[in-house]
């Protein structure tokens, strides 16, 4: 069991390091000037990759969590499991919603600014910081 947790650890780091950057990237895609087509390229590129590499580190980081949940047993019945499943919806909520806004940057669509992307990226901040605190301290 012990190995699956570090392993469920390893790949949910990674996964909020993708939700971390992804919308940074968005934050430059929004800066980009209309002329500078092969700078909008290389960003929109770059987050194209990242999403598809945090997607799959996402799958696996929620099929480790859910083998932890359902083959051991692991917060089974408590409050604080809940309200972390609850922060895990929310990340993949969050994942998702990163994945239009990409569509929209590659349709040339976006209707959002710079600064409303810096406020967007701090999302996954309090989602892992959450999610942390429930698991090390289980409040309830």
């Amino acid at each position: 069991m012990l190995w699956v947790k570090a392993f469920h650890i390893v790949f949910v780091a990674s996964w909020f390091a993708g939700l971390f950057y992804l919308p940074r990237l968005f934050v430059n895609l929004a800066m980009v000037a209309p002329q500078s087509i092969a700078e909008r390229e290389r960003l929109l590129l770059m987050s194209r990759k990242l999403l598809r590499f945090s997607t799959l580190i996402a799958v696996i980081a929620l099929a480790l969590g859910v083998y932890l949940w359902l083959g051991y047993g692991i917060g089974r019945g408590t409050g604080w499991m809940h309200a972390k499943l609850a922060v895990v919806a929310l990340a993949v909520a969050y994942h998702h919603w990163c994945a239009v806004l990409l569509r929209r940057f590659i349709a040339g669509a976006n209707r959002r600014s710079h600064r409303w992307y810096r406020w967007f990226n701090e999302a996954p901040v309090l989602l892992l910081t959450a999610a942390v605190l429930l698991v090390v301290v289980k409040p309830f």
